[in-house]
């Protein structure tokens, strides 16, 4: 599951850089597939049930995101390989992309507080031309608290989580 979970991860990060995943599954010599992979299958598939708008259609946003993981420098080994080398994730490691006037943020891990602070949406920062207008979180059926402040859009979460990987917000801005 933990695997899995960061499988999950490192594919939005890919999203917000490149704005697609390509995902390779081993086969058997005979064609079929393990029950290991299986199962990482179907725990990718029950995050696609819950965040596929966040997911399909999207196009990489100014910036692919914002975390304390994504300023650290860690040197690529082998093939270029370096999964599993980085500090876990935290609510602070956001990645971002877009869908017409929809912009998409990938919080890696739910926050102890249930607050999120989207630090490239402050007031007055340059990718935050615009003011937001509403905060949606994928799967849940109301829109979410927020305020837009020097430090970022601080948004409030509810106490379910729509799943046990990440989460997604969906945030409108206005001019």
């Amino acid at each position: 599951m933990k695997k899995n979970r960061l499988l999950c991860a490192m594919g939005e990060g890919i999203q917000a850089i490149y704005g697609n995943l390509l995902l390779s599954v081993p086969l058997r010599g005979n064609g079929s597939i393990d029950e290991k992979e299986e199962a990482i299958l179907k725990d990718i598939a029950s995050w696609m049930a819950v965040n596929r708008e966040g997911v399909y259609g999207t196009r990489p946003w100014e910036v692919f995101g914002e975390s304390p993981a994504a300023e650290a420098v860690i040197p690529l080994k082998g093939q270029g390989f370096n999964e599993g080398k980085h500090q876990p994730y935290t609510a602070q490691d956001i990645r971002f992309v877009k869908k017409e006037v929809f912009l998409y943020s990938h919080v890696m891990a739910w926050p102890q507080n249930r607050k999120v602070v989207v630090k490239s949406l402050s007031a007055g920062n340059r990718l935050a031309e615009n003011v937001v207008d509403k905060v949606e979180l994928l799967s849940y059926d109301h829109l979410l608290e927020y305020s837009q402040t020097d430090e970022g859009v601080i948004v409030e979460l509810p106490e379910t989580r729509p799943n046990l990987f990440s989460l997604i917000l969906k945030i409108l801005t206005i001019k």
